[in-house]
């Protein structure tokens, strides 16, 4: 058997036999002893070239989906990583891994959690429900992890002809995807019963979960190594750049991937090709951008750092009268003469860093307003402009006690 454990073009037509007689019935355990026993580990490379030769082969992706778990599991811990690329902090792949930690910790718990059923109080069982809700809807957050692999990851491989396991992986994703809702569905039931969990824990919870470690296993072991070696720098700063849009399973990075050999743009600002704006931490459209300045409860005006007014917000109840003649008008000239060493002031120390905010609060027609300057400095601490942000604090000064019941019937239209 010499000749399967140091020849690839042996090994991989022996695994493409032990698979498909996994196809024709054979039993999984059988099968796993006789790769321990002839093929030790296998290179991670030589997995994805064999199930995307059984595809092209004739054996259907509806097949090879089916099997995708069997051989999985026939395939765990003898998989050789020894020739894996280094993954660099911060790099979409140390992304995809962080968030499988916390995937596989949320998992873990979930099952503890199913497993105490029978000694959960009758008392106890709504709290256990809530708890168990609150596992599962964490666990949908794989959502993005998945839609980032499907939308981003799987088209450069696919460009480089790797299109087998990307087809067997999406459908995977697809058959998690539902099997998460079922769970949710169940415990989100009216009036639901201890049996009603029981009847469904080998049929769906337990099942749900395990397809989930799985498919972690299948990233870690064969997707990302692979992904590893074929992609370029590039194709992965573009991976990178596109994250947000998408957002982070369950896990924030706090390391900025920078990579080494590759000019790039800092600034992770400005405008998507469909005509968003995209920032650091999100994007939106102008429309968007628009309505959120204007729904958030007080006033802002933005001086720029040559002491010209560029924006207001125009929310329904402004406190100060602003109209557009204002635009790039000295702020000076925008307030009243006996105020004016007031803002002269105030822009001389936000320049020269002496302060960074300054609050003010006045009574004004029955109400408490508070009116607050502060100075705009980019990651350098280079001076920007100023937001002069004015709040009604009237009816905040007043509230009392608590309020955790939804209500709002007090609340202003």
């Amino acid at each position: 058997m010499s000749e399967l454990i140091n020849n690839s073009g042996y090994r991989k037509e022996y695994l493409k036999k032990l698979i498909l007689k996994l196809h024709e019935g054979e039993s999984a355990e059988t099968i796993r002893q006789q790769l321990i026993e002839t093929l030790k580990n296998i290179p991670y490379g030589e997995v994805v070239e064999v199930e995307q030769e059984l595809m092209a082969d004739g054996l259907p992706q509806e097949e090879v989906l089916k099997l995708c778990d069997v051989h999985g599991a026939v395939l765990e811990g003898n998989v050789d990583l020894s020739g894996a690329k280094e993954i660099p902090v911060g790099h979409p792949v140390d992304v995809f891994k962080n968030e499988n930690v916390e995937l596989k910790t949320v998992a873990k718990k979930t099952k503890e959690l199913l497993k105490a059923l029978s000694q959960v109080k009758n008392e106890e069982f709504e709290k256990y429900i809530f708890v168990l809700q609150g596992y599962f809807n964490q666990l949908m957050d794989v959502e993005k992890h998945y839609l980032r692999k499907e939308y981003l990851l799987f088209p450069h491989l696919e460009k480089n002809d790797i299109t087998g396991p990307p087809k067997v992986m999406w459908g995977k994703h697809d058959e998690i995807r539902e099997q998460l809702k079922g769970c949710i569905e169940i415990l989100q039931t009216k009036n639901i019963s201890k049996s009603d969990i029981n009847d469904s824990l080998d049929l769906l919870f337990y099942p749900t979960l395990q397809a989930l470690i799985d498919m972690i296993q299948k990233e870690e072991e064969i997707l990302f190594p692979m992904s590893m070696d074929v992609l370029t720098i590039e194709d992965w700063w573009a991976i990178h750049t596109q994250t947000l849009e998408f957002g982070f399973c369950l896990y924030d990075p706090k390391v900025e991937w920078k990579p080494e050999g590759l000019t790039i743009d800092k600034d992770e600002t400005g405008v998507t090709n469909d005509g968003n704006i995209q920032l650091p931490s999100g994007s939106f459209s102008a429309k968007e951008i628009m309505t959120i300045l204007n729904t958030v409860p007080f006033d802002m005006t933005f001086v720029d750092k040559n002491d010209k007014v560029k924006y207001f917000t125009q929310g329904k109840e402004r406190i100060f009268v602003r109209n557009r003649s204002i635009i790039n008008r000295d702020v000076r000239l925008c307030h009243p003469p006996g105020s004016t060493h007031i803002v002269e002031k105030i822009l001389e120390d936000f320049k020269s860093g002496k302060a960074s905010h300054a609050p003010f609060w006045i009574q004004m027609k029955g109400k408490f307003i508070k009116i607050e300057y502060f100075a705009l400095r980019d990651d350098s601490g280079e001076y920007l402009g100023t937001l002069e942000v004015s709040q009604d604090l009237t009816e905040n000064r007043n509230l009392d006690g608590e309020r955790r019941i939804l209500s709002y019937t007090e609340d202003k239209e």
